[in-house]
Formats: structure tokens, sequence, C-alpha cells
């Protein structure tokens, strides 16, 4: 008789505990998320209710094995739904998240749990009980977690904060879910061959597969998740970049995917529980347990970047004017003129990015680039499991091996964009490194690169790469951890520190070493132009259009979640009046350059863990910059950057491998001798004197 035995239900047998993915079905992700959550809520209740005297062993340890089943299981669930969605999955979603919302509640809002945690906190505090840093940090999280969760709350409180967590689990997964639909309701469809001029032939040939899948004649050109779109870089029909533009900045606005009644309750929801616990709005609950400490200190940070950026953007605008001006003198600029004229020689850069993608062949950057990169700094290296099964079948599963050989990790590598994976790139953990469960940590590597058509070689753009770097340096934050305690493994960092160790990863993207490595002509072995390899450094200096962009949606996801109930829209019809009067406010409105993402299809704030946090890509670069400046005092004359062995060991062993076991400003105190210096930043931006 055949074993019908769900795999999620114990450890896993696979090499570095992978999930079973060849057998599993979805049945089997909702059993076990089921399972899981009941297992934990008796292990809690156990350890609630202990009549021994509360201990390391008996507190935390036991509370790390709680949740056992029910971490393998959302490990496993999760990252396979973003990426690879279905009407199933969906539905397992749209039924879990409240449910494990309520689990969540169950667990944070119980006194007994709660009393257990300060009764240990008062024998540690009597030297009944050692603790060392780690157990100590724990200790201070967890009971955070209570009180932020609203344990000291009255009953009735307490009653209505379930509802609400309740509703904003269900409501966060709807504005997934539409934001998915509504990308792919979004693609443009093109019937003539000539309005794809500028496009390669490799390129139109993936449109023509798009449209083939989509069962068209024609090309199809997908809709990508943020506002700016990669094909308007080189297409040179004007009217058909204006249709794509419109295209993307129309998502959600009307129709059977319109996410703002959506959004609209997720800020209410969100407003009316800050309130609850005792705050004046979503962001100051957000931002009490970050890096920044406060909303002010938030703003400040923003507010001190708005006006220079914008007067560089000024800047280059009159420049593509100029541009626009030497084609058709008549011709206004727009913003769906802004990526292509840029890419023509109008921006500092100058390479037109059709003629550096064959330079750029996926599985050369991969190897000769991100790879090369960990094993130069960190002495790690990296061997295609093909025996081994990922979340799809497009995944592809790496052993991580340490400079002397002995086994580290796994990597599962998922590069190419399919119409059931959300937009945007991530990592995710699928298992968290442990010293108490001896466990070597996997992680994921998800993007969305366009696929090649049949026969053709997977070529990327230097956004793409960047990508890449960016989130193998979240890959890296996971494998290199070195934390007892599963929970505090990897990137269980604060929001505003979390995106630091990737932003770093970036930088040796930009090493003109590595880029001649990895930059290599896929047909003719041609290695980059020199005077290309200058132009692409030179360009991470360039920040107007792309720091812009990311301001201006930073502001708006203040906006959102520093509103009382009383300050949101009423309707639907309001919301992009919202928007507009927030970047008015802060003084960022610039038409030719939209928000990376506009309210309606930002995933990171409605439907992802961002809300009042999309900032910590810009706090973390400040630290990413002080870093950069770390690592050149530390360079050589090989490697004036400093990607070195010594200079990778000591980020490893001092940042890396802390995860999230201390307090992250200590750690990275610890790391650089002093707090990251904003000034560093500022002369990436050109804006000192």
């Amino acid at each position: 008789m055949e074993d019908m035995t769900n795999s999620l239900l114990q450890p896993s047998r696979l090499p570095f505990a992978l999930p079973d993915y060849a057998s599993l079905t979805d049945a089997d992700y909702r059993e076990a998320l089921e399972v899981g959550m009941a297992e934990q809520l008796a292990a809690l209740r156990e350890i609630a209710h202990d009549p021994e005297p509360p201990t390391v062993e008996n507190v935390l340890h036991a509370w790390e094995a709680s949740d056992a089943t029910l971490t393998r299981a959302s490990n496993a669930f999760w990252v396979a739904r973003s990426a690879d969605t279905s009407p199933e999955r969906d539905a397992i979603a749209e039924e879990v998240a409240p449910l494990l919302a309520q689990h969540s509640d169950a667990i944070t809002l119980d006194a007994d749990l709660h009393a257990r945690l300060r009764a240990l906190r008062e024998r540690a505090d009597a030297g009944e009980v050692t603790l060392d840093e780690q157990d100590e940090w724990l200790l201070t999280q967890r009971l955070r977690a209570h009180e932020r969760a609203g344990v000291t709350l009255s009953t009735d409180a307490q009653a209505r904060l379930r509802e609400l967590n309740t509703a904003l689990a269900s409501a966060e997964n709807e504005f997934d879910r539409l934001l998915v639909a509504g990308r792919n309701a979004a693609d443009v469809h093109v019937t003539e061959r000539s309005d794809l001029d500028g496009l390669t032939d490799d390129d139109v040939e993936a449109l023509a597969e798009n449209a083939r899948a989509a069962g068209k004649d024609g090309w199809v050109i997908p809709i990508v998740n943020t506002t700016g779109q990669p094909v308007l870089d080189t297409l040179a029909n004007r009217s058909l970049r204006e249709t794509i533009f419109r295209a993307s900045i129309g998502r959600g606005l009307g129709g059977e995917f319109d996410t703002r009644p959506t959004l609209l309750r997720i800020a209410r929801l969100r407003a009316e529980r800050a309130a609850l616990l005792g705050y004046d709005h979503h962001a100051a609950y957000a931002h009490e347990d970050t890096c920044a400490g406060s909303t002010p200190a938030v703003d400040e940070l923003l507010a001190s970047l708005a006006p220079g950026i914008v007067e560089l953007a000024g800047r280059e605008a009159d420049a593509l004017r100029r541009r626009l001006a030497d084609v058709d003198p008549d011709a206004i600029l727009e913003p769906w003129d802004w990526q292509y004229l840029a890419s023509q020689g109008a921006g500092e850069v100058g390479i037109d990015p059709e003629k550096l993608k064959p330079y750029l062949e996926f599985g050369r950057v991969l190897t000769e680039g991100v790879f090369a990169a960990a094993t130069a700094m960190y002495g790690l290296t990296f061997t295609e499991r093909p025996d081994l099964v990922g979340y799809t079948p497009q995944a592809r599963v790496y052993e991580v091996a340490e400079e002397d050989g002995t086994t580290l990790g796994a990597v599962v590598l998922d590069p190419y964009t399919r119409p059931t994976k959300r937009g945007g790139a991530w990592m995710t953990s699928i298992v968290e490194q442990s010293q108490l469960f001896d466990a070597a940590p996997v992680v994921t590597n998800t993007c969305n690169v366009p696929p090649p058509a049949p026969g053709s070689p997977s070529l990327m753009t230097w956004d793409n790469v960047i990508t890449l770097f960016h989130e193998f340096g979240h890959d890296l934050h996971g494998l290199l951890s070195d934390v007892r305690y599963p929970s505090r493994s990897g990137t269980s960092v604060p929001r505003d520190f979390v995106e630091f160790p990737s932003q770093v990863n970036e930088i040796w993207a930009f090493e003109p070493a590595l880029i001649r490595r990895f930059a290599v002509h896929h047909e003719t072995g041609e290695p980059i132009p020199d005077a290309w390899v200058d132009a692409l450094v030179a360009g991470r200096t360039n920040p107007a259009y792309d720091t812009l962009e990311l301001l201006e949606a930073m502001i708006l996801d203040q906006a959102w979640h520093q509103a009382r109930p009383e300050d949101l829209p009423e309707g639907p019809d309001d919301v992009e009046q919202f928007e507009a009067d927030a970047l008015d406010r802060a003084g960022v409105s610039f038409p030719l350059i939209p928000p990376r993402y506009r309210s309606t299809y930002f995933s990171h704030i409605f439907g992802g863990g961002y809300a009042a946090g999309y900032y910590s890509y810009l706090w973390s670069e400040v630290m990413d910059a002080d870093t950069v400046a770390w690592f050149r005092e530390h360079g050589t004359p090989d490697s004036p950057g400093g990607m070195t062995r010594e200079a990778g060991e000591r980020f490893r062993r001092d940042l890396l491998a802390k995860g999230g076991s201390v307090e992250s400003t200590r750690t990275y105190r610890r790391f650089r001798g002093a707090d990251p210096q904003v000034s560093h930043l500022l002369a990436r931006f050109g804006l000192t004197d």
C-alpha cells in the first residue's frame, strides 16, 4: 500500500532537512499548518503551567522547540505560494492567514505565558538563573512582543484587538492576491513587430513566447512589480512606451482588481489597532521596535535628503529635455521618456542597455560574479545538486561549503518570472540555522528575471544583476548565521537593519575586477570594454532617478501609516489625491519621476511586512555607505574596494554571524567601533560640499 504520510509532520530526512517538495500536496501544507498550530499551543500550555521554577531550558529552549512543525510547514508553504501560486494555494492562504493571526494572538495575549517570562526575568535579576547575552536578548524580545501585542489590555480591548488582527491578516492576503492578478491583467499586447524596434531579437522572441503561453498572436509585454518597466529603457516607439507606462501606473485603480477598498481597509484597521495599543498611529508602533527607534528619526532622515535629491533630479531632467529636443524640438518630456532617453546616453553611464546585455548571461553572472564574490570574501563554494528538488521545477538547489570543504547549508535559486509568481525579488529561510538544534541553514533566492526564449541564452539587464547581488546578500546573512536560537538566526533583525547586509553585497557588483570576470560576451567570449566598466562604476554615484522614486515611495508609506483614522481618505476615489497631497507636503512631488510603487500596487506595505518600514532601505543605506568606507579602509593594492578574505572574515564573524541574537545597533557598533556616519551616504549622493 502506498505510504500517504505527510512528510511535513516530521523532520525531513533529505539532505539539509529540505522539505520533500516532490511528494508534497497542497492538502499536506494545510494539514501541517493546522497540526503545527495545535502542537505549539499544547507545548506552550505546558511551559506556562510547569510547576518547576523557570529556567533557560524549560522556558527559552522549550519555547524554541514548540513550533517545530509549524515553522517547517510555514517555511515550506509560503515560499511555494509566493513563487508558484495556484487557486488551491490561494485558497489555503486565504483560509490560514486569519488562523495564523489568531494563533499569534493566542500566544502573545496569554497572561500565563507572560507571567512565566516575567518570573524568569525576576529569577535572572535576583541571580538565581544565569543568562548569557543571547539568552538575555531572547528573553527581552519575548517580553517585549507580549507587551507590544497588548497582553496588559483589558479583556474587552483584547477581544477587539483579536478581531483587528484577524481582519488585517485576511485583508493583507486579499491585497496580495489582487495585486498578482492585476499585474497579469495589465500585460500589454502588441500586434505589430515594428512597434518593438529597439528590442533585441531574443527579447522579441521572449515576448512572442509570452503571447503563445497566453493563447494570443503577436507579442505580450509583461508588467513587472515596480512603476518603471525594464522595456522602457530601449523601446523606441514613444506611443507604446506611454501605453506601457499607463498600464503600470493604472494598476489597482478600478475594475475587477481594484485594490483601493482593500488598502483603505488595511490602513484603517492598522490605525485603530495602534490607537487601541496606546500609540498615535501605526508608524509610532512600528518604529518603536527598530534601529531608528522613533517616527521623528525616520522623518528627519527622509526630510534631510528630499531637497538635494529633487534638485539633482531637476538637473537630470534638464539634460533629458536637451536630448529630446535634438530628436524632436516640439516634444515635451514625459515620464515614459525618462528611462529611454537616459539609456540613450543622456545619463551619466551612457551605455546602451541592449549592447550591455550580451555580456550579462545569467549563469556566468551567478557563478563568476555572485558566487565568486562570496568565495573571495568568505571562502564559500557552491555545487549544484540536481538530485534535490526545490519548491518549483524551475528552482535549482546548491550545496554551500566552507573553505575547508565542510558543508555549511544550501541555497535554492529561482530566477525567472512566471504568471504564478508575485513580483519583485526576495529571500526566505526554509530552514533556520540553530546551534540549539544543530540545524544548517537553507535559504532561497527568488527573482523575476525575464525567462529566455527556448534555445536562447538568459541575458540580464544591469538592474537584474544588482538585484541578484542584493538578494544574495540576504542569503549570506542567513547562511553565515551562527547563533543558538532559530528564532533569532540570520535575517531575524529589525526591518531597518535587514536590508543593510544585502545592500553591502551590492557593492561587489561594482568591483572592476569582478565585473571583468562575469561580464563576458556570451557568444564571442569578448571581455566587457574597459570604458564600460568605468561607466558602470561611475553610475553607482548617480542617484537622481532611483533615489527619488524610492524616496517618494517611502514618504507614501509614512503618510498612510502616520495617519489617524479621521485623516485617511473617505473612499477609493480619494486615494490618488491622498497620494498627491503627501508628496506635495514632503516637497518631493515630481511628476516626471513617479513613486517606485504607487499605493495601489505597493505590496511591501499592504501585502508584505514593511508597513511604516519601507524607509528601511534608506536607513540601511546609511550603514551600507559607512561600511563601504570601512571596506575601503581595509583594501589592498590588488583589491582597493576591500573584497578580501581578511575583510570578509571580519564582516562575517562580527556582523553577519550574529543574526538577531543580540541588539542590532550594538552589533553594528562592535563591528564598526562607532555609530554609522550619514556623511558617507551624502557623499555617495553628491550632496556634500
